[in-house]
């Protein structure tokens, strides 16, 4: 089985986003700059050892909006163990891959895809080292 094991929603500004969700429940919010997107991390959960373990809640981030980019919604990722294979299975159930996977430094591959129903889901090949 697969675990659902990230979150992720847009911004329109980062700063305010970051205000909103340290004031309204409490998490720790890291801005990664631009080198990495301007992507933010959002810690919702203490003591997750590693993206991808199970911890009784799930971590996230945020991401700045594109109006290039397909479904710019929240979503959830999947963790599976070969981002390959999962892209081969999602395709062959109904799905639709956006894409080519991703790297996430020292994390995985990571790639967006549309299910049948026209959700936008996330996988994430986490790095096994």
């Amino acid at each position: 089985m697969n675990p659902v094991v990230h979150f992720e929603m847009p911004y329109e500004d980062a700063a305010r986003a970051i205000a909103f969700y340290e004031q309204a429940f409490g998490w720790k919010m890291q801005a990664l700059g631009e080198e990495m997107g301007g992507y933010v991390l959002a810690t919702t959960v203490e003591g997750q050892a590693q993206p991808g373990a199970p911890s009784g809640g799930i971590n996230g981030g945020l991401f700045p909006k594109d109006p290039a980019m397909p479904a710019q919604v929240p979503s959830v990722v999947i963790g599976v163990g070969d981002i390959e294979q999962a892209m081969a299975k999602v395709t062959a159930a109904g799905g639709k891959v956006l894409g080519e996977p991703m790297p996430i430094p020292g994390v995985g591959l990571y790639v967006s895809f549309f299910d049948t129903e026209g959700n936008r889901v996330s996988i994430l090949g986490v790095c096994r080292t």
